[in-house]
């Protein structure tokens, strides 16, 4: 799916959200959470192909599937709680965004310790020689 679909599907979701919303504010939520889910399935291609990216660098460029899965899993941390997030100001939930931000931040560190390691065994082995 094209941005331009995706743009145009999420404007006319965005206004449906919004005309809903005046009447009944919780199936506003709903649906806009909906159409963003269908949106993502939409571009589970786009996707796929990214995937199949990460696994051809990492054959071409030689570096460690150690060091690339990190950097594909913090990303994939950092885009699932924008997503996350967002929805939860949709409800205005900022509270609940708050803390959806701050539990993805704590997950890509978290997924970002084996390059921390790495880092720190190299340190360790110029230092030690």
């Amino acid at each position: 799916m094209g941005i331009e679909r995706v743009a145009a599907a999420a404007i006319v979701s965005a206004i449906c959200a919004m005309v809903v919303r005046r009447q009944c504010p919780e199936i506003g939520v709903v649906l806009a959470l909906g159409a963003g889910a269908l949106l993502l399935l939409g571009c589970s291609g786009a996707l796929e192909g990214l995937a199949a990216f990460w696994a051809r660098l990492a054959a071409l460029s030689g570096v460690a599937a150690g060091v690339i899965e990190p950097v594909a899993k913090v990303t994939g941390v950092a885009l699932i709680t924008r997503l996350a997030a967002d929805f939860c100001r949709d409800a205005q939930e900022q509270a609940l965004a708050g803390t959806v931000e701050l539990a993805g931040a704590a997950l890509a560190l978290a997924a970002a310790l084996p390059l921390f390691s790495g880092v720190l065994d190299l340190l360790d082995k110029l230092l030690g020689e």
